[in-house]
C-alpha cells in the first residue's frame, strides 16, 4: 500500500515540475515579446495560459486521490497541502504572464528595451519559479529560504524600473501612455515575484511543518 502511495506522491511531483516548466515558459515567453515588441507572441503565452489551468485541475484531482484513497501520515498530508497551495501560486503566475503579453499588444510597435531593469526583472522571477519548484521537488529548504531572499532583488527592480519611467515622463511628455504600459507589466513581474515567494514558503511548510513563523504542525 506504501509503495503505491510513494509512486503516486512521485507522479504528483513529476507533473508539479511540468507545471512549473510551463509557467517558466509562459513567462519568457512575454518576456520576449516584450524585448522584440512581437505581439504575436502573446498569442503564444495565451495557449500556455491554457495549459497551466488544465495543469492545475489535474493536479488537484491526483492531491484529492491521494487524500481520500490512501492513508497519508502527518508528513505525507503536508506534502499534499503545500502542493494543492503551490498550483494556486502557479495558475497565478500563467495568469499574470498573459496579462503582460496582452499589454504588449498596445506598445504600439514599442519594445521595453527602452527599460533595462524590466528585462532584468523577467529573469530574476523565472528564476525563483525554477528553484521554488525545484526546492520542492528535492525538499531544500535551504534553496526555498534563497527564493524568498531573492524577492528583495526584484523589488530593487522595480523600484530602478519606476525611477526610469519617472525620468522618461519627464524627458517627454508623449511618452506617458508607454511608461504607464510599462509600469504595469513591471507591477506584474513584481507579482510573480511574491507567487515564486509563496510557493517557496510553502515548500519550507512541506518539510518543516511550520509556515511563516507559525508553530510547528
Amino acid at each position: 500500500m506504501r509503495s503505491r502511495f510513494d509512486e503516486q506522491l512521485a507522479a504528483l511531483k513529476s507533473e508539479l515540475i511540468t507545471m512549473g516548466s510551463l509557467c517558466e515558459e509562459a513567462i519568457a515567453g512575454a518576456a520576449r515579446a516584450l524585448i522584440t515588441g512581437d505581439a504575436s507572441l502573446a498569442g503564444d503565452v495565451s495557449a500556455l495560459e491554457d495549459e497551466i489551468d488544465r495543469k492545475e485541475r489535474d493536479i488537484e484531482a491526483m492531491c484529492m486521490r491521494l487524500l481520500l484513497q490512501q492513508q497519508p501520515v502527518a508528513s505525507d498530508l503536508r506534502q499534499i497541502s503545500a502542493a494543492l497551495k503551490m498550483i494556486t501560486d502557479m495558475e497565478r503566475i500563467g495568469d499574470q504572464a498573459e496579462d503582460i503579453a496582452e499589454i504588449i499588444r498596445f506598445l504600439g510597435g514599442r519594445t521595453g528595451s527602452e527599460c533595462e531593469a524590466i528585462a532584468e526583472m523577467a529573469q530574476a522571477t523565472i528564476k525563483m519559479v525554477t528553484e521554488s519548484v525545484d526546492a520542492f521537488v528535492q525538499q531544500d529548504v535551504y534553496m526555498a529560504r534563497r527564493v524568498v531572499a531573492h524577492d528583495d532583488v526584484v523589488d530593487g527592480l522595480f523600484v530602478e524600473v519606476r525611477q526610469s519611467l519617472i525620468d522618461m515622463i519627464g524627458d517627454r511628455a508623449g511618452n506617458g501612455e508607454y511608461a504607464i504600459d510599462l509600469m504595469m507589466i513591471a507591477k506584474y513581474f513584481e507579482r510573480i515575484g511574491d507567487h515564486a515567494t509563496n510557493i517557496a514558503e510553502w515548500v519550507e511548510f512541506a518539510v518543516t511543518g511550520v509556515h511563516k513563523g507559525e508553530s510547528e504542525l
